[in-house]
């Protein structure tokens, strides 16, 4: 049976308009290579639970920010609304406390430290290292990842010598995306550079790429997808940019979801030997089951907060699931276990 009949096989699949030529073409690169088995990552940032999945305590891997809900650069495609969810922690003794309690009642298997950047998209988490080297001595299994906005050498190595695990950052490949989205008077080899300090670390490097993030045109991840194939990176996360956190003034475009596939097709095939995931943003809805079925059948290994019905087409098409509460960045094959919630 071909993919397009087993899927329209599967509720809700059997009258979405998925693109017959596209996922016959999807069939065929999936011919010349095994798909491996996909997890399902549905880490505490945000409550989650579906027929398919089941969701996970709120503690089991949270989110912080060091800046609560602000940030100087304030990018258009996020307008600093990311920070939102997550949990505010601007003293880093209180920061250590909450953690400590979360570990003690909640289960807590890791954390994400994030924070709003400086106008040159830099992220000050220097009076948090200490706390997170109390954190690793005491609680070694407990899994840390950041998101590092740019740095240099220095700052990178001090980074790892605090006990992080997973160092995520963007990566641009547009100079006036920096620009025009991002606020930004940096250079696109700025972005490779920090990729370059970060992968000399021994932290798990997982770069991200957002689809879209020139007001919703492809304008730079062809060039981002080359700047990560040239570094040992752990993982690549694709996301897509939302439209609705844009400014009313400069509106983002959807990225039609068979576009943003065909950036799934260009990522697979240029980067090799580490799992290439989606993250958790992209567009709600159709779009949003449309996106996760092209990246199943891409040969992602991963997908962050899947829609409804899409382990089922996973399993239509042949690829064994797994469950992991963990951000994509951090539940990695060969950096520990995907692990029931809890556990």
């Amino acid at each position: 049976m071909s993919w397009m009949a087993a899927i329209q096989a599967v509720e809700p699949f059997d009258d979405l308009p998925l693109d017959p030529g596209l996922v016959a073409a999807l069939e065929r690169e999936a011919a010349a290579r095994p798909l491996a088995p996909l997890r399902f990552f549905t880490p505490s940032f945000r409550a989650f639970a579906n027929d398919e999945l089941s969701g996970c305590g709120r503690h089991s891997f949270p989110a912080f920010s060091i800046t609560g809900g602000a940030c100087a650069l304030n990018c258009d495609h996020c307008q600093a609304r990311i920070l939102e969810p997550m949990i505010p922690a601007q003293n880093p003794e209180n920061f250590e406390a909450t953690v400590r309690e979360m570990v003690r009642t909640g289960g807590m298997q890791g954390f994400l430290l994030s924070g709003g950047s400086n106008r040159r998209n830099e992220v000050k988490y220097d009076r948090y290292y200490p706390v997170l080297e109390r954190l690793k001595r005491d609680f070694p299994r407990l899994r840390i990842a950041v998101h590092t906005a740019l740095l240099d050498a220095p700052r990178a190595r001090r980074m790892e010598a605090a006990g992080v695990d997973v160092a995520m950052m963007d990566v641009i490949g547009d100079a006036d995306t920096i620009r025009d989205v991002y606020h930004l008077d940096r250079p696109v080899e700025d972005f490779e550079a920090t990729l370059e300090v970060l992968c000399a670390t021994g932290m798990a490097v997982v770069p991200h790429i957002v689809i879209g993030l020139h007001y919703g045109q492809l304008r730079g991840e062809a060039r981002a997808l080359d700047i990560v194939a040239r570094h040992r990176v752990a993982a690549l996360v694709l996301v897509v940019v939302m439209p609705f956190y844009a400014p009313a003034a400069r509106p983002f475009r959807t990225v039609p979801p068979e576009e943003a596939a065909e950036i799934f097709v260009a990522a697979r095939q240029r980067i090799h030997g580490v799992p290439v995931q989606l993250g958790c943003a992209r567009p709600a809805g159709q779009h949003k089951l449309l996106t996760d079925a092209y990246a199943v059948m891409a040969g992602f290994d991963g997908i962050a907060y899947p829609a409804e019905g899409i382990v089922a087409l996973a399993r239509a098409i042949g690829r064994p699931v797994e469950q992991a509460h963990a951000c994509c960045a951090v539940a990695l094959r060969g950096l520990g276990p995907a692990r029931a919630c809890g556990a």
